[in-house]
């Protein structure tokens, strides 16, 4: 019997532990890093049981072109009120790129903003 429990330990144990580790190696690990410039069309707190700040960044290149969309996550609240406040202004965001995070608590994007600031004309 202890044989038993000990193998049902080590297949509950090593996938936790395995789960774990990468996550903070996704979390921690950063695949790209940049900054991207538009206006702040969006911020919003989703998500069912995990919330989660999500944006939208316009990028607008000449005026007359289509418009595209930057999609990003912001964990920290003090950049939430940074980028809150630039909403409708032009804004420069720097972002971090964070490669296969395992769900969606962490972000619904892969682009995580840890700075913003306005851009003055």
């Amino acid at each position: 019997m202890g044989k038993f429990i000990k193998i049902i330990f080590w297949l509950i144990l090593f996938p936790v532990v395995f789960l774990t580790l990468y996550t903070w190696a996704s979390l921690n690990w950063v695949y790209s890093y940049g900054e991207r410039i538009g206006y702040v069309q969006k911020l919003s707190n989703k998500g069912w049981v995990c919330k989660t700040w999500e944006g939208e960044l316009v990028l607008v290149t000449v005026p007359g072109t289509q418009a595209e969309k930057f999609y990003f996550t912001v964990r920290d609240p003090a950049v939430v009120l940074k980028v809150n406040q630039l909403a409708g202004e032009r804004a420069r965001l720097l972002y971090e790129e964070h490669k296969g995070v395992p769900s969606n608590c962490f972000g619904e994007t892969s682009y995580y903003v840890y700075d913003a600031e306005e851009i003055k004309d």
